[in-house]
Formats: structure tokens, C-alpha cells, sequence
């Protein structure tokens, strides 16, 4: 089977829409590099540009390392119906993300995955990042912690609820399942995918030992988390556009094709 939207449709995207189609298409690549996927489920999404009634998905059945910009549905933010391509709309991501991107600005992607260590965390009586190095520190700030699995997510009022519990910040834990990241950009988004599973990885191998975790000062943790992205030294591009800038480059050199 072939997921692939028309190309009088390709013709009609904007330049913008193209280039979100190839930035979305190579986060599920990379995801697959990373190992962050499972299967066929869980979900990357992200707003149309100059849209706030419609985001890319995927259709349901493709495996993240087929997709490419031209794999893309775009899905009706209120009604889950498919308004560009084809395929069909898996139900759990039309449920979860939706609702977020409808309730939360800093939510124009919305990446949730079922990630190894981070969700290996979910699973422990108590998954919080605790503040033992800086990639930690960095990332602990930006997490909201939901301690209620409910089942499946096969009701919008699901994510409704998890976009309560997000709030303010960029990270969702949920109990029993696994990540969720938010971000203005597709960038954002991922970089943070990307930390806070090495964040989980660490902390996952120092438990390991056995021995007691060693926490930071509260004086050095609030000074590591002014600090850590030291923007103040460079201009121009973020920290995590210049990340994801870096991680296409060798996608570019292995997987041309995700481009196309």
C-alpha cells in the first residue's frame, strides 16, 4: 500500500507547508535512528503552518521509516476528518493531540512516544528526573507529571485532560505509557524528545549501581538552569534548531529520500 498525497495537492502547499512537511517527515526519521519508536503507533504531529484548524499525521500503517513531506495527511483539529491526502486517522493520536494543540500555544508539535528509558521511568512508583547531572537540571524545569493511567486513549476528553496537566510546560510523563513533548517548532519539539531520553538513560544507568544518587546544591541547580542553553554567548539560531539543523544534515548523507 502507497500513502502518498496527491501531486496537484503538493502543488497547492505553500512554501512554508513544504518545509514543515519536510522537517516533520525527518523527525520520524530520526526517531527511528534514535530508537525512539514502537511499531506502528504513537504519534508526531504538527499544526499546519498558518492553520489552527488542522496538523499533519500520518496515515495509520505506516512505519515511521517510509514516511517522507509527501506521506502526510492533513487531519481537522475539531472533527478528526481527514481534509488533505488519505488514509486513516489513527485514533489514539487524533485524541491526544488534537486537544493539545487546540489548548496549549507553545503546542504546534506535539511529539508523544513510547520511548525506552523514559518510559521505563513511567513504570516506577515514582518517575520523576531527579537533579543529578546537568542534562537533568536542564530538562527537569520543563516537566509535568501525569500519575493517573486511565487505559487507552480513545476520547478526546483524554487529551483535554493531559493538556491540563502540561500547563505551562514542554514534557509530559505519563503513568504506565510514555512521552509527550510540545514546541513552537518542530526543532523544540524534538530536542526535547531527544534530552529527556538521555536524561532517563542516565538516570536509569546510575540506579543501576545501586548506590545513592548524588543530587545537586538547589544553588547549583537554579544556576545550571540560567545557564545551560548559554545563549547569551551566541546569536542567531536556537540551540535546538541548530541541533535539529545537525541531526538532517546526517539524515541527508543516510536517507535522502525523506525530502520527497
Amino acid at each position: 500500500m502507497q500513502f502518498r498525497v496527491s501531486p496537484q495537492t503538493l502543488k497547492e502547499c505553500s512554501a512554508a507547508e513544504w518545509q514543515a512537511r519536510v522537517d516533520l517527515a525527518a523527525a520520524h526519521r530520526l526517531a527511528v535512528m534514535h530508537g525512539f519508536n514502537e511499531g506502528i503507533f504513537n504519534h508526531l504531529t504538527l499544526v499546519v503552518p498558518g492553520r489552527s484548524d488542522r496538523y499533519y499525521q500520518i496515515p495509520f500503517g505506516m512505519h515511521w521509516s517510509e514516511v517522507t513531506a509527501s506521506s502526510f495527511m492533513e487531519v481537522g483539529i475539531d472533527d478528526g476528518e481527514v481534509k488533505r491526502g488519505e488514509g486513516d486517522v489513527e485514533r489514539s493520536c487524533y485524541c491526544i493531540h488534537a486537544p493539545i494543540h487546540k489548548a496549549l500555544p507553545q503546542a504546534k508539535a506535539v511529539f508523544h512516544t513510547h520511548m525506552p528509558y523514559a518510559s521505563a521511568l513511567t513504570r516506577l512508583e515514582d518517575p520523576r528526573i531527579k537533579e543529578i547531572g546537568q542534562t537533568e537540571v536542564g530538562m527537569s524545569g520543563k516537566i509535568a507529571y501525569d500519575d493517573l493511567y486511565t487505559g487507552p486513549a480513545l476520547d478526546p476528553a483524554e487529551g483535554a485532560r493531559l493538556a491540563s496537566i502540561i500547563g505551562d510546560k514542554t514534557i509530559l510523563f505519563m503513568a504506565n505509557h510514555g512521552i509527550s513533548t510540545v514546541g513552537q517548532t518542530i526543532a523544540e519539539a524534538y530536542n526535547q524528545l531527544y534530552y529527556i531520553e538521555r536524561a532517563a538513560q542516565v538516570q536509569i544507568y546510575a540506579m543501576w549501581t545501586g548506590q545513592p544518587l548524588k543530587k545537586l546544591p538547589q544553588a547549583v541547580v537554579e544556576k545550571t538552569r540560567r545557564d545551560i542553553s548559554g545563549t547569551r554567548f551566541y546569536e542567531g539560531l536556537s540551540p535546538a534548531q541548530r541541533h535539529f539543523d545537525a541531526l538532517k544534515r546526517i539524515l541527508d548523507r543516510k536517507e535522502p529520500d525523506y525530502a520527497t
